[in-house]
């Protein structure tokens, strides 16, 4: 593992971007090892996946000091790396949090929008200010900032390269909850337990089966829903969670 990616792992597997010297800002390398500790943590079958960063920021862009001498063919390998990164959260088949103790700002924000549900501390400012550096976002914001806050807001966020503070990103929906700073990390770290203790196929299939809303049409989605509903009967966590609510008493799930 890099020296740039701290993980904890577990049932709930924590992985912090560990570059608190430069905002956590993302190298190649920083990206390889996010990556394969995604993979290692579904291959570990971890039921939940949080992202933050240590230090002041979660990720504050990528690292301008290698990028601002790429060449178009390095800037198309950086930019495919991150997209394979990203797709690796969103196919992540547990919940992805986002705990966002500080800077999400370009990759930063778009690492967060690849997550399934955002927390982020009081002290946070989101944004994708790549315009002010005469690129646009390359890690999949253009595609997944309007499905958060709209066109017209996306595009407002993405041509004037606004930042926003943690209150504001919650009103335009980038974020799910503001807490205080000192206490990000016990809640994210509880909504994450919670999360563990719930069936996780059903988790698994709930997840899937949003995703595929953005893969297909509204009958497509329709049909993935039906399939997945009817393939979690006879299963340990169906059996236990119905016979529990009928017996009124707490479900023992798997």
């Amino acid at each position: 593992m890099s020296d740039q990616v701290s993980v904890d792992a577990g049932e709930v597997t924590t992985i912090a971007v560990d570059r608190p010297e430069a905002m956590n800002a993302l190298t190649m390398d920083a990206i390889d090892a996010l990556h394969g500790a995604i993979r290692e943590a579904e291959d570990r079958d971890a039921r939940v996946l949080v992202l933050t960063g240590t230090g002041e920021a979660f990720v504050a862009g990528g690292d301008l000091s290698a990028m601002k001498e790429f060449s178009p063919a390095e800037a198309a390998a950086f930019a495919e790396r991150g997209h394979e990164l990203c797709g690796a959260i969103e196919s992540f088949p547990g919940p992805a949090i986002a705990a966002i103790n500080g800077h999400a700002l370009g990759a930063g924000l778009e690492l967060a929008l690849a997550c399934d549900l955002r927390v982020a501390s009081e002290r946070a400012i989101l944004g994708e200010p790549e315009i002010e550096l005469g690129v646009i976002p390359g890690f999949g914001g253009t595609q997944r900032l309007p499905r958060h806050v709209g066109d017209e807001t996306a595009r407002r966020l993405l041509f004037f390269g606004n930042r926003v503070d943690a209150q504001d990103a919650q009103e335009l929906g980038l974020v799910g909850d503001v807490v205080a700073h000192d206490e990000l990390d016990a809640y994210v770290d509880e909504m994450a337990a919670d999360l563990a203790a719930r069936p996780a196929a059903a988790l698994r299939a709930a997840k899937a089966t949003l995703n595929e809303r953005f893969e297909t049409t509204l009958e497509g989605g329709l049909a993935a829903e039906r399939a997945a509903f009817a393939e979690l009967f006879g299963t340990h966590d169906q059996r236990e969670g119905m016979a529990a609510f009928v017996e009124d008493r707490e479900p023992e799930f798997e």
